[in-house]
């Protein structure tokens, strides 16, 4: 064969193969079998792999309100002056760190008006008409104190004048401390010692006449057991004899007691007037607290008292003394807004409501404390809501809200239901 066909068939060989070649499916490449192929997870990732358990929901924080702003550490203290006419002497002291400003108010008694202030005091005369109070505008640094003095003028000097001082915050709701005097004549206690000097003596010499009367009754009794037995004696004995008698035995004596039929239905009258008498008698009493007379009366516990503005009113469990009163301008529903110091004067937390404190109009109607205007004097405070700690002392602003051009005449404070409550003149 000749050497160009043997070489034709070749190439033609070759290009047979190159055409299988070509025809054969393209297979992927191999892979290792620890790594994933690409686009496919590894048979371990197809197991979800564990997850941390989530976080419970918050709990939702209940809105609280917020507690209000700390007072200032201002203390007040009122003195009375030992000179003819009427004088006080007023001390505010700043016991905090910061310097506060405040407004010092004294209170004049009806009638009464000032003769001489200091430290740049002045009266005020709302409308003016008569001058009620004595106004100053005072700024304390820190740990200090400042003494004001005034000298009223009254219509009589002779009877004692109870005046208060408070000293409150800017906003002149607020109130910091309050304190009140009471200033009475140098001359009028000789004089009531020179009327009535032997009235004076007169319990000495009453305790005197009973502790007598009482040992001679003592002494009497003694004489009578000590005697008794011996006029039994000679009583018993007859005649006199020489030689003393054997005594004789005697038949115990019989005590003579009441029959059975007499003394049970004594005992049964007895019990029934008792529980008749004990019925009746709470009867009345619960009937007698009328809550809608003016005043209330009727009350179990304690006597109704009464005062003016700065005296100290006790009742059962609270010592109550208003410093101050004050309404606002104009007519239709105003607010009065009363400045009450309350002292808890038993062992234990007592409480109080608002609805038993009661401003009386000149018409005969009462009003209770408006308690949502209360608050919002005591800065958010509800003063009704806890109770009055054991020994403690506060001073707050209660207010009524009333209709008309009418104020209140007098304030009916009390502790409890029961309790007979005091009665505070406002002018």
């Amino acid at each position: 064969m000749p050497a160009s066909t043997r070489h034709h068939r070749k190439l033609a060989a070759i290009v047979h193969c190159v055409g299988l070649l070509t025809a054969l499916p393209v297979l992927p490449a191999a892979t290792a079998p620890d790594a994933p192929a690409p686009g496919r997870p590894h048979a371990a990732a197809a197991t979800p792999e564990p997850t941390m358990p989530s976080a419970p929901p918050a709990v939702p924080t209940p809105t609280r309100v917020a507690p209000p702003a700390a007072k200032p550490e201002i203390s007040v203290a009122v003195r009375p002056q030992n000179t003819a006419a009427p004088g006080y002497r007023i001390e505010v002291r700043n016991r905090g760190d910061a310097p506060v400003s405040t407004t010092v108010r004294q209170e004049l008694p009806q009638g009464a008006t000032a003769t001489t202030i200091s430290g740049g005091g002045r009266e005020v005369r709302p409308d003016g008409s008569a001058a009620t109070e004595v106004t100053w505008r005072l700024s304390l640094p820190p740990r200090s104190a400042r003494t004001l003095d005034t000298t009223l003028a009254a219509a009589s000097t002779q009877a004692p004048l109870t005046t208060p001082a408070c000293a409150f915050g800017t906003d002149d709701q607020q109130p910091y401390d309050c304190a009140s005097a009471t200033w009475t004549s140098p001359d009028a206690p000789a004089a009531g010692a020179a009327e009535s000097g032997w009235r004076h003596q007169a319990p000495a010499l009453l305790a005197g006449a009973v502790a007598v009367l009482v040992i001679g009754l003592i002494g009497f009794v003694t004489w009578r057991r000590r005697t008794r037995p011996v006029a039994a004696a000679l009583a018993s004995e007859g005649r006199g004899t020489v030689y003393p008698r054997p005594a004789a035995p005697r038949p115990p004596a019989r005590r003579r007691t009441p029959p059975v039929w007499l003394v049970v239905p004594v005992a049964a009258t007895v019990l029934l007037v008792t529980i008749g008498v004990a019925a009746w008698t709470a009867t009345r009493r619960v009937a007698a607290i009328d809550t809608d007379s003016q005043p209330t009366s009727g009350a179990w516990k304690g006597t109704g008292i009464s005062g003016g503005l700065g005296v100290p009113l006790r009742e059962d469990s609270f010592e109550f003394t208003v410093y101050r009163m004050a309404c606002e301008p104009g007519g239709g529903a105003r607010k009065c807004q009363a400045t009450v110091g309350v002292r808890n004067v038993t062992p234990e937390h007592q409480s109080w409501h608002g609805k038993l404190q009661r401003a009386y109009l000149a018409d005969g109607n009462w009003v209770t404390t408006d308690e949502q205007a209360t608050r919002r004097a005591n800065r958010g405070r509800d003063v009704f809501a806890e109770p009055v700690a054991a020994g403690s002392r506060t001073v707050l602003p209660l207010v009524f809200t009333v209709d008309g051009a009418q104020a209140p005449r007098h304030l009916e404070l009390r502790s409890g239901v029961f309790s007979a409550g005091v009665r505070v003149d406002v002018p």
